[in-house]
Formats: structure tokens, C-alpha cells, sequence
């Protein structure tokens, strides 16, 4: 912590009453429609900050926005009426933009470009600040392998190392370099830990981990985060191998604050406090109030089991007022760091939306994926090309934000139909959606069929799990339908979630998957299609071919053969599926572009390098040249993996470890360079330790986890 902020915050802490020091300790929820009755809690110093929502799913509810007088005249009261003076910190649920809506979060890293979400994320929060925010709970970094969870679209994907450098990017994108400044809000990492590994995709269900997955997978984005200045963390509601992540002290005190050092605080998810009741960890919300705050739970949000209980629990002696002093302490040091002692209302700042639509729009047509071009049917020129558009989502606009949008401005979204028919000269719309018997002569007309079709954004998000993810019934025979009459098809995916396409993928000339992409999903989709812009994004989550593949993730340990077969020996099947393939429809990192990349002569700086050496702070570089081959300029997410070889514990087949994302040029070549030391090595042992062992490493450089360039080298 900053010693002066400290020593500030002991101050105000010290002439606190127990109550008031509890009131610290309490999220209300910000109903400005019923200011009056905040106004008195607020009074009596019963509220440290508000989440302004009004329900636990408020990302697909409808919410209204809060006014900013509201704001405001709440702040007042908090600082010229209540006990203590001490403003109260607004929260909201900006996830993936505000006005200016970006890509859904597992669109974001399907971009593989952590520069420009870091540049989305700072227009993002000059938009919240704005309108009174000062907390965002945002970024949501669980690790996901199952896409029929629905909160999978809200996150980071499979990939521990691809969500530390997204967490990083939101991170300060959100706080920017100077916490006090008006466009600075606090960031929150969700939701710790093991949300996302729920038994069967099922929200709030039981997730079984075992301490080693625990660390090296889950926990690993959460470290990133802390170490990258993170201001606040959200405990999650699921329980995890027997117990929850709001109640138990080694998760949240001993790894969280000690092991990895968050000098911020801790809130719960809504009401989670009072959801150790339902859990059976808990006889009733007294008992809750105990159990998670001598955890380490700082702030109970939305439940009011802190409010109810503490001081009750602290003259029975159950709960420590030095407990409590310590919560208050790290949430008196958030709300200093970030200036609200100083400046506690909001003023309006001029804000260049032209520049946030800008960098909107790039984070949308990086994200996009171009999973298939056959014969290279994509570009379409925008003169020569004769489209028919069908498919459900051709007049969307809502959905194309996708879940956890609050405040977005729809007025700003054009439909996909209008957005290709305004880039093309002969574009014909169908009358209906799934083409009606009429419609099948005017289709017969024209020369490629442009279907776009989808998910909408109330199946995804919270409490929205499914049981099959493959393509519904009704799109699927839509395809079929299209497929018959001999007219190519291109599929625009328009999901949340990855899906399963099956032996449906077979019926499409070129898919490209545009996600739920935000207020520019639609003219990013037109530009690829027709060639304004090259696809380059990568999938942040394997796709399945069905859904009883699900989990299938491409970094696995080496029992089953090389990560590209996945999960089977070449010369083994009793590790698969025997009805089924075993190779994932298309695997992690995969996207294709209308260019080709080569990769080619792969160097190690050095063939070993002493463990002593790692240990101390050495790296060794890793270079590889990568070369646009094609006709078309483009970028190119290139990618590093390593493999250790022998472990003290099983180790994957690969695992990323290097990001570079490069516009070449036709005919342009760049080299590439990855530094690899002790963070890239380095695993949890069976000791709990993180360090790096001897032995030997392959490194691999290429554009997919398929990446078969390679070099090795040995820890002495």
C-alpha cells in the first residue's frame, strides 16, 4: 500500500464508530427510483457504496439508466449528512462498454490483441465516469472449457496466459496510470475462483477442482490481475470441492491478500453472503455474516447480512473488531486512491465519441473469425457479387450487443441486412427470415446466399445454461433448405457461445463467426465480407463437432497422445469417443484470413540456460520469422507455446505463452521474438510452489495450438 494513503485512511478509520465502520461494509442496491428511502440509510451511515442495479441478471433485464443529478444528490447526502462524512463508491456492471458497446468479452479475446482492448477499455471508462461510476465489475476472467455455460460469453475462454494479458488490458484500460483522474474507475476481477468450472455448464452449481488445476489454471488470471494494480476482487457463488470461495479464508485471505498481495478489497457477488444458507454451509444469515467476513469478504453486496449481523457478532465475541477494521481499512484505501474523498461528484467531461466508435469498430473486426472459405468464396466484391440475405438475425439489433449491456445507445446499431446492402450494389432481402415455399424462386436468382443466423442475447449470460449447443433445429433446416437448391452459403454466426456445428459446417462455403460483437457488429461483418477488412481473429475456445465432446480444451496433459488429436494416441482409440470424432471441429487459436502466413526458421538464443539463471530473473529469446505469402494485406495473431517435456507432475501438451499480433503487408515478412523466463516456465508443484524444474522444453511458434515449428531447448 502507499504509505500516505495508508496513514490517511488509518486516520478516518480511527474516529469511526462500530456502526459506522459496518455501514462501510455495506452495497446497497441503487434503486434512484426510490431515492428517498436511500437517502435515510445513507443518513444513518448504514451504506459504503451502491451498485446501481436492481436484480442479480441486470445484464439482460431491463434496467434503467440512474440519473446523474440522482447520483449526485445521494453523494451529497453521504458527505454533508451522514456520521462520518465518508463519500460512497458507485458500482455498476459495465462488462464490455457503455454507451459505445464493444464486442462480448470472449469476442475481445478472440482479437489475440491485448493493445487494443487496452485502448476500447480507456474510452469505456471515460464513458461510465461520465455518468457517475466510479467501480466497474469488470473484467469477468474465469477460465471456461464449457460453452454451454452461458456466463462462458462474458469471459476470457481456455487459456490461462490469453486471459493474463486480457485481465492486464481491461485492468488499465479501467484505472488508466493516474487513479485520481476524472476518467480513472476502479476495475473489479470476477468471479474468484472456479466459477467457470461448474459441473456440466449448470450456473451457481458445484465445481470440482483439484488444488493443481486450481493454481495453474483458475487462480492463474486472478495473480495476473493483482499484479497488475487490480483495485478490487468479487467473490463467486458457486461452491468448489466442498465449500465456497465467499467463506473460505484460504482462498480469499491467505491466497488472494497474502500469497498474491491485493492491497484492495473484497466484494461478494450479489447476495453470495446470504447464499451460504442455500449451500448448507451456513444455518442462517448470521451465521453467513460470520463465516465470510473472517474470511476476508470485505463487503457484502446486495444482502444486508453484514448490516444485520456484524455488531451483534462482535460483541459476541464471534468476529474480531480488528476484522472489521481491516475491511474498512482496504476500502478506505480504494476510495482514496481513487480520488473520491477529493472530488465525490461527478462533473461532465467532453468525450470524443467519434474516437470511441473508432476503437469500437477495431475491436469488433479483430474479434471476428473466418473459420472456412471454401475455394475462396470470400471477398465478396461489392459490384460483381449477386447476395441473398436470410437468417434470423438480418434485423437484429439488441441482440448484436449481446448480454450485460446496461446502458448501451441501440440508437447508433444498423441491422446486418442494411449494413451489407449499403456496402454492396446487388443485395436482395428476404422477406422472411426462413424463406417462406415464395421466397425459394427469388433465391434460384442470385449467385451466394449470406444466412445470417444465431443466438440471442437472453440465452447467454447468467442463469442462462444449455444442454445442446448445436445449431437450433430451425436454422439448421434453414441451411438444408438453401443447401438443396445448389446455392454456396455463407454462415455469419452471431453466438455468444462457441457452438457445435456438426456435420452442419459441411453445408457452408465460408462461415465467418461474428459473436455478439456490439454497436458495430454489423458493419464489421460487411467490411469482411466484402474485403474493406481481413479477418483476423482466433478462437479463444475450442469448438466442438457435438456437444458430448464438451470439455475438450487443447492444453491437456500428455496422457492421450499430441494436442493434435487432442485427446486420442494416433495409434491408441481407447482414449475417445468411438462414435465420434476425436479432433475438435476447429481448435484453439485457429482463424483463418484471406491471406496466407509462412512461418519459418526458428532460433533459441542459447540450447540451455541454468535453472539458477531463470530463478534470478534471466529469460531466453525465442525468434521465428513469419512472412504474408498471399495477396491480400493482414494481420496475423502469431502464437508461442511450450511443452515440458518431463515434470514432476503431468504437464500439458502445449501451453501458450507468447502473443504477437502484426499487420504484414503482401509480400512483407517480420521477425518475430518471444522472451521466455521464469513467469513462462514456471508451474504450481505438488508443494504449492511455483517455480520452474530442469529439464527438457520444446517451443513451438505458428498461428494455431497446431503449430508444429519447433525448438527446444534445456534447464540445467
Amino acid at each position: 500500500m502507499d504509505e500516505q494513503i495508508k496513514k490517511r485512511a488509518m486516520e478516518i478509520l480511527d474516529r469511526l464508530t462500530l456502526k459506522e465502520k459496518i455501514g462501510q461494509l455495506n452495497q446497497d442496491t441503487g434503486n434512484t427510483d426510490n431515492i428517498d428511502v436511500l437517502k435515510e440509510k445513507i443518513r444513518r451511515g448504514e451504506v459504503g457504496s451502491l451498485i446501481l442495479a436492481t436484480s442479480a441478471t441486470a445484464g439482460n433485464d431491463e434496467q434503467s439508466k440512474p440519473l446523474l443529478e440522482a447520483i449526485n444528490e445521494l453523494q451529497r447526502v453521504a458527505v454533508e449528512e451522514s456520521p462520518s462524512g465518508i463519500p460512497i463508491i458507485l458500482g455498476r456492471d459495465v462488462i464490455h462498454g457503455h454507451e459505445t458497446v464493444l464486442p462480448v468479452p470472449l469476442a475481445l479475446s478472440a482479437g489475440f490483441n491485448p493493445q487494443t482492448i487496452y485502448e476500447a477499455y480507456r474510452c469505456v471508462a471515460k464513458e461510465a465516469a461520465n455518468d457517475g461510476i466510479h467501480w466497474a465489475f469488470s473484467p469477468m476472467i474465469d477460465i471456461s472449457r464449457d460453452p454451454r455455460w452461458g456466463r462462458c460469453v462474458e469471459g476470457i475462454g481456455e487459456d490461462p496466459y490469453l486471459g493474463e494479458r486480457v485481465a492486464e488490458a481491461v485492468i488499465k484500460g479501467f484505472q488508466g496510470d493516474d487513479y485520481t483522474a476524472w476518467d480513472s474507475i476502479a476495475a473489479c476481477a470476477k468471479h474468484y475462483v472456479g466459477y467457470g468450472a461448474v459441473e456440466g455448464g449448470r450456473d451457481y452449481g458445484k465445481a470440482e477442482i483439484s488444488d493443481y488445476t486450481l493454481r495453474n489454471y483458475y487462480l492463474k488470471p486472478f495473480r495476473a490481475a493483482v499484479k497488475n494494480g487490480l483495485a478490487t476482487v468479487m467473490s463467486s457463488f458457486n461452491e468448489i470441492s466442498g465449500t465456497s470461495p465467499t467463506s473460505s479464508r484460504y482462498l480469499l485471505y491467505d491466497v488472494l491478500k497474502k500469497e498474491f498481495g491485493l492491497e484492495g478489497f473484497v466484494v461478494s457477488d450479489w447476495n453470495s453472503v446470504g447464499k451460504l444458507v442455500y449451500q448448507g454451509l451456513a444455518e442462517d444469515r448470521k451465521r453467513a455474516a460470520e463465516l465470510a467476513v473472517n474470511a476476508g469478504l470485505d463487503m457484502d453486496m446486495a444482502g444486508q447480512s453484514y448490516l444485520d449481523y456484524l455488531e451483534e457478532l462482535v460483541k459476541e465475541g464471534k468476529v474480531s473488531e480488528e476484522t472489521i477494521d481491516e475491511a474498512v481499512l482496504r476500502i478506505l484505501y480504494i476510495k482514496l486512491s481513487f480520488g473520491l474523498f477529493e472530488h465525490p461528484y461527478t462533473q461532465k467531461h467532453p468525450v470524443d465519441y467519434e474516437e470511441h466508435a473508432r476503437k469500437a469498430k477495431a475491436c469488433s473486426d479483430e474479434g471476428m473469425v473466418l473459420l472456412k472459405n471454401k475455394n475462396n468464396i470470400l471477398p465478396l466484391s461489392p459490384t460483381a457479387s449477386d447476395i441473398y440475405l436470410a437468417g434470423p438475425m438480418m434485423y437484429e439489433k439488441r441482440t448484436l450487443f449481446g448480454t450485460w449491456t446496461l446502458d448501451g445507445d441501440l440508437s447508433r446499431v444498423v441491422t446486418i441486412a442494411d449494413a451489407i446492402k449499403s456496402a454492396g450494389a446487388n443485395v436482395t432481402v428476404s422477406s422472411s427470415p426462413y424463406l417462406w415455399d415464395e421466397c425459394i424462386t427469388d433465391v434460384r436468382k442470385h449467385d451466394v446466399v449470406v444466412l445470417a443466423l444465431g443466438e440471442s442475447h437472453l440465452v447467454t449470460g447468467e442463469a442462462n445454461s444449455l444442454s445442446r449447443i448445436e445449431l437450433p433445429p430451425e436454422q439448421l433446416e434453414l441451411v438444408k433448405k438453401i443447401h438443396r437448391l445448389g446455392k454456396p452459403i455463407i454462415g455469419v454466426m452471431c453466438f455468444g457461445r462457441p457452438i457445435a456445428l456438426g456435420d452442419a459446417q459441411e453445408y457452408f462455403d465460408a462461415i465467418l463467426y461474428s459473436w455478439h460483437s456490439g454497436t458495430y457488429t454489423a458493419q464489421s461483418i460487411a467490411d469482411i465480407l466484402y474485403g474493406k477488412v481481413n479477418p483476423s481473429g482466433k478462437l479463444p475456445m475450442t469448438l466442438p463437432r457435438c456437444t458430448g465432446q464438451i470439455p475438450i480444451y487443447y492444453n491437456y496433459p500428455g496422457t492421450c497422445g499430441e494436442v493434435e488429436t487432442y485427446y486420442a494416441d494416433k495409434d491408441n482409440n481407447a482414449h475417445y469417443y468411438h462414435d465420434d470424432y476425436t479432433t475438435p471441429m476447429y481448435p484453439f487459436g485457429y482463424g483463418l484470413s484471406y491471406t496466407q502466413f509462412e512461418y519459418s526458421d526458428i532460433v533459441c538464443d542459447r540450447d540451455e540456460i541454468p535453472l539458477s539463471e531463470i530463478e534470478a530473473g534471466a529469460v531466453f529469446k525465442i525468434s521465428a520469422t513469419v512472412k504474408n505469402v498471399g495477396k491480400y494485406d493482414g494481420k496475423e495473431a502469431s502464437q508461442c507455446y511450450i511443452r515440458d517435456e518431463v515434470g514432476s507432475m503431468s504437464r500439458p501438451r502445449k501451453e501458450l505463452k507468447g502473443i504477437s499480433k502484426n499487420m504484414l503487408k503482401v509480400g512483407e515478412e517480420k521477425r518475430l521474438t518471444f522472451e521466455l523466463g521464469f513467469e513462462e516456465l514456471a508451474f504450481y508443484n505438488a508443494n504449492k510452489e511455483f517455480k520452474p524444474e530442469r529439464g527438457d522444453f520444446t517451443i513451438f511458434i505458428g498461428g494455431d495450438c497446431y503449430a508444429d515449428m519447433s525448438v527446444g531447448i534445456k534447464i540445467v
